[in-house]
């Protein structure tokens, strides 16, 4: 049922417990019964009531049916009421009731199942790849989540930030100019002087080659990058190649259908003196000491979880890695984004409580469980039955490139959230590239195309097809449909209050099971021209639905197949 729909119910079943039993405060909810025979809608309020009022709970649940269809708002609702168990109270709702979520959608279009703005804003950082190398099938599905949960807070009328944090510090970005130098001083990846931790993907020869023939590329800022071609110049090595990678992950996102609105530079937080000021002050806050030769952070003591006290400052010298990301968080917070949502691999697991620690640390005020976290498992990519390992691009690993070549944006994404984030994932390229039911982004879209033929073919002017009496939808799978589409909001709802893309991607499925079992019972285009109209209109219905739902994937809803 429509959230307006479910609001009025519950209301109306409060109204009928404060008659029965005044001082009790239920916990009113509403749940779809497995069983469609069962009713519409569900309750067990019955239930939580029979121990404090002491009564047998099915009697009490009588007594609550009988109040609440006695009022003439109820009956505008629920056409009837039974029984069922120790005490729940299933409700089927009139057909009125049921019809409502046509003339809903027809108001509100493309904004159904979105809320209006709340003023609300938050920061979501996904992808956040090192610039080494092409983005990894794991970068995929942090940029299929992240893009998802953006456009879900959208839905939700939040003010959404996308943002991009370069891991452009550190160990990794040496050794990324180091292989290039080598490359380009003609040093094969196997030759014996090959540098222990080089990258040896034949990205490395293509930023080498362009390197000496003192190429340019377009940095962050919108600087020219200029390569001079002197081997001996290391920083010019590494600033080119950084920019180079930078470039081609930002080409791969563009193939993904992804924007960000900013980007951040790990960098920028030494040479702004973040890091700096962030160590000094959680050692002048006394939640630091000095041990082996090494600065520790007293996590343990800052209530985030921590089993033991990290390490900041190692003995040899240099922070370690969560250091920054405690200055990064801080800015985050420091920037008015009081609201963040973190997307990452699961590898990143320890440092959850390290950051938050850090943050607690720093300043009074920020919530203990900020950032949010949502920590996605790995993808394994399997070919003809076989696991693809490689890249010969990559030279290590399945690339973003790879995936989007072989199988196109929509299989991409819809395929990689399709499953919980914390689930592992297999992606298997011959399904995603099958014309057949089995290939759930295939039967979605197909069942949209289908009644986009459907209305095409009927000759029926849009029009009428708008103004057509939807009172005549009374067949089952009429019904079946119908609710589904109704619950739409409140699955959206749900699915941005718990991060969770997943389920609109099983509601998008079942959906379309709806529609194409509805076009299996009943006949559309009938001699019957109201009926057909009707018809029509659910159709219609459903094609818009089905595209706001695609919408939020970033999956596209075509209009032939």
């Amino acid at each position: 049922m429509l959230p307006e729909q479910q609001q009025q119910l519950i209301s109306l079943i409060q109204a009928s417990v404060a008659r029965l039993v005044p001082d009790a405060q239920p916990n009113v909810q509403l749940e779809r019964p497995k069983v469609a025979a069962h009713g519409d809608v569900a309750t067990n309020v019955a239930m939580q009531l029979a121990k404090p009022a002491k009564r047998n709970p099915r009697e009490l649940a009588q007594a609550l049916v009988d109040v609440l269809m006695a009022e003439p708002a109820s009956r505008a609702l629920v056409e009837a009421a039974e029984i069922a168990g120790p005490g729940f109270i299933n409700l089927r709702l009139t057909v009125s009731a049921r019809q409502a979520v046509i003339a809903a959608v027809a108001a509100q279009g493309e904004a159904y199942g979105r809320a209006q703005a709340t003023g609300e804003k938050v920061l979501v950082e996904f992808v956040s790849a090192n610039p080494t190398g092409p983005l990894h099938v794991g970068h995929a599905r942090q940029a299929a989540l992240g893009d998802a949960i953006c456009r879900l807070y959208e839905a939700r009328g939040w003010s959404v930030t996308r943002e991009f944090y370069y891991n452009d510090a550190g160990n990794q970005i040496h050794n990324l100019a180091v292989s290039v130098q080598a490359r380009a001083r003609g040093i094969g990846v196997d030759a014996p002087e090959w540098p222990a931790d080089g990258y040896k993907g034949d990205y490395i020869a293509d930023v080498a080659n362009d390197y000496l023939a003192r190429k340019s590329v377009q940095a962050a800022d919108g600087q020219a990058i200029l390569a001079s071609g002197d081997l001996d110049d290391f920083e010019d090595i590494r600033r080119f190649a950084v920019a180079y990678l930078r470039r081609e992950q930002d080409l791969d996102l563009q193939a993904f259908g992804l924007s960000f609105d900013n980007f951040y530079l790990e960098s920028a937080l030494y040479t702004s003196g973040r890091v700096e000021e962030t160590v000094k002050t959680l050692i002048a806050k006394g939640h630091t000491y000095e041990q082996d030769g090494a600065l520790w952070l007293r996590t343990t003591e800052l209530g985030t979880g921590d089993d033991k006290d990290r390490v900041m400052r190692k003995s040899e010298g240099g922070y370690t890695y969560f250091v920054p990301d405690v200055a990064y968080h801080k800015a985050k917070w420091e920037r008015g984004f009081h609201h963040a949502v973190n997307i990452q691999g699961s590898d990143h697991h320890g440092t959850v409580a390290r950051v938050r620690a850090g943050l607690q640390g720093l300043e009074e005020g920020i919530p203990k469980d900020f950032p949010a976290y949502v920590l996605h498992k790995m993808v394994k990519v399997m070919r003809n039955g076989e696991e693809v390992k490689i890249s010969k691009r990559a030279g290590s690993y399945v690339t973003m490139r790879d995936l989007i070549d072989d199988v196109g944006r929509d299989a991409v994404r819809y395929f990689l959230m399709q499953r919980r984030a914390d689930t592992e994932f297999v992606f298997d390229i011959d399904l995603a590239l099958s014309k057949s039911n089995e290939n759930p982004v295939y039967y979605i879209q197909y069942a949209h195309a289908r009644i986009c033929t459907m209305i095409a073919n009927s000759g029926a002017p849009a029009a009428d097809i708008a103004a057509a009496d939807a009172a005549l939808l009374t067949a089952p799978s009429e019904f079946a449909l119908m609710q589904r589409l109704a619950e739409f909001p409140a699955m959206v709802a749900l699915a941005a209050q718990e991060l969770a893309p997943h389920h609109v991607a099983f509601w998008l499925n079942d959906c379309a099971a709806d529609l194409h079992t509805w076009y299996s019972a009943c006949r559309v285009l009938v001699e019957d021209t109201a009926l057909k109209l009707a018809r029509l209109r659910l159709a219609d219905t459903t094609r818009q639905v089905l595209a706001n739902g695609l919408a939020l994937l970033g999956v596209s809803a075509p209009q032939s197949m």
